[in-house]
């Protein structure tokens, strides 16, 4: 195992790698600064640029990329002569002897099918006596031990090269650690992890972090005493979370510096309070847009369902726009009919690829269908530059739309009014863009550097 050395790096450190995780870990890398992405969770499969505290630990993740190795496919398992590896379906296969099931496999779900998460092995009463799990370098990197009755009795993990380093006891609750042949043991995954950063001097580093759960618990437990660390504040507000932060922010020690808001709702609503407004700022992220809008009138409109608000009415009303609608399901004959307008293209049953063209083909989204957001598409609508409207009655996510572009039902022909406009104005639909990008707390680089002092 080696020994790493960061002393000059900014540590980011996430709870779980979510999706706003890896947003605000994008934003730093393209910032150009020296970063150290870290996730707490049990994931055996991070981005390759993220690391877990325990492959911080074996020394895995500071082996060269090259030599890391890659996921392994079932059919490299090592089994004994004889036994047989059958691929099953995209989510299991299984491993038998002379028709005796003697494992089950589980597969990563990902792109590329049949790679390895875990492998389940059985005694001759077909009970589950201990899983192995894989990880993204095609490693054995734990393995769960069970009883006769498949509860989970004890997990060890193992170095790249099958060295055991951590043992969680699930009976007692323990988690022993042994390294350099010193022998640790701790009570909860919190301890294990502020441990290790102490020991690894870590103290000294800036930690950014986006949790008053696990991330904040260790951050405050480091060494040293400068407030430098920083709460990236990215889900939504109860009044418990307002109490913590106004406990924090009023407390004569600890290593938190500032709170990040990343969301304008949420950070409007924070201003309402009673905190500290010179340690409150608003910062978004800095997103890698997908193209520029190209002022086509071509708009884009993705659903669940054939309940789209006023959807026939715009058709009608815009006869010089092609309307795009796309379903992952098959398609009603309410919507099926529509398809007798010329400027209207359907797509039943639309894969990821034709969903990919739509969002780098159309300039407008309408945000206008009833039910469950598909995709996200309000999010990749925005990403590529697409200028979004909706309606109160049906959006789903407004920290991405332009509040004057979100319109009652009941005020309909208003939005016909303003689409109009910027149809024939490119300039002003340029300004709506901007504004739209302003709204979603779009940041520059330059932003970034300036406000985080890096």
């Amino acid at each position: 195992m080696e020994k790493s050395v960061m002393s000059d790096r900014i540590i980011i450190l996430f709870d779980q790698y979510s999706v706003e995780s890896q947003l605000l870990h994008e934003s730093f890398i393209q910032t150009g600064c020296e970063c150290l992405a870290i996730s707490l969770e049990e994931n055996d499969f991070l981005p390759s640029a993220v690391t877990s505290v325990y492959d911080m630990i074996s020394g895995d993740f500071w082996i060269e990329e090259e030599k890391r190795g890659c996921p392994r496919y079932f059919n490299e398992i090592a089994v004994p002569d004889n036994w047989s590896i059958h691929a099953g379906d995209k989510s299991v296969g299984n491993i038998t002897y002379q028709h005796e099931e003697k494992g089950k496999i589980y597969y990563l779900q990902s792109e590329k099918h049949h790679l390895v998460e875990a492998v389940d092995w059985y005694d001759r009463k077909g009970c589950v006596r201990f899983r192995d799990h894989y990880n993204r370098y095609g490693n054995i990197c734990a393995r769960t031990v069970y009883d006769g009755n498949g509860k989970e009795l004890c997990k060890s993990r193992f170095s790249k090269s099958g060295k055991e380093f951590i043992t969680e006891n699930f009976v007692t609750g323990d988690i022993i650690l042994n390294y350099d042949d010193v022998m640790k043991i701790f009570r909860s995954k919190q301890e294990l992890t502020g441990y290790w950063f102490n020991r690894e001097g870590l103290g000294k580093n800036r930690i950014f972090y986006n949790s008053l759960v696990d991330s904040f618990f260790i951050s405050n437990r480091l060494g040293g005493v400068e407030r430098k660390d920083i709460l990236f504040w990215q889900k939504s507000l109860c009044q418990d979370t307002l109490e913590n932060m106004r406990m924090i922010l009023g407390a004569t020690s600890g290593r938190m510096d500032k709170i990040m808001v990343q969301k304008r709702s949420v950070y409007e609503k924070i201003s309402e309070f009673d905190l500290d407004k010179s340690r409150v700022g608003k910062l978004g992220y800095i997103y890698s847009f997908k193209k520029e809008n190209a002022h086509k009138p071509e708009a884009f409109i993705f659903t669940h369902s054939d309940k789209i608000e006023h959807c026939e009415e715009l058709i009608q009303r815009f006869p010089q726009m092609h309307f795009h609608i796309a379903a992952i399901t098959a398609m009603s004959s309410k919507l099926i009919k529509l398809e007798n307008y010329n400027n209207v293209s359907l797509y039943p049953g639309a894969g990821k690829q034709v969903q990919d063209r739509l969002f780098l083909t159309c300039d407008y989204y309408f945000d206008i269908n009833y039910m469950s957001e598909v995709r996200s598409a309000v999010y990749q609508a925005f990403l590529h530059n697409q200028l979004i409207f909706a309606f109160q009655e049906t959006i789903h996510n407004k920290e991405y739309v332009l509040q004057d572009l979100i319109y009652p039902v009941a005020e309909f022909d208003r939005m016909v009014s303003d689409l109009k406009v910027v149809m024939e104005d490119v300039g002003i639909m340029e300004q709506r863009l901007k504004e739209q990008r302003k709204y979603a707390l779009a940041e520059s680089k330059e932003t970034y550097v300036d406000l985080l002092g890096l």
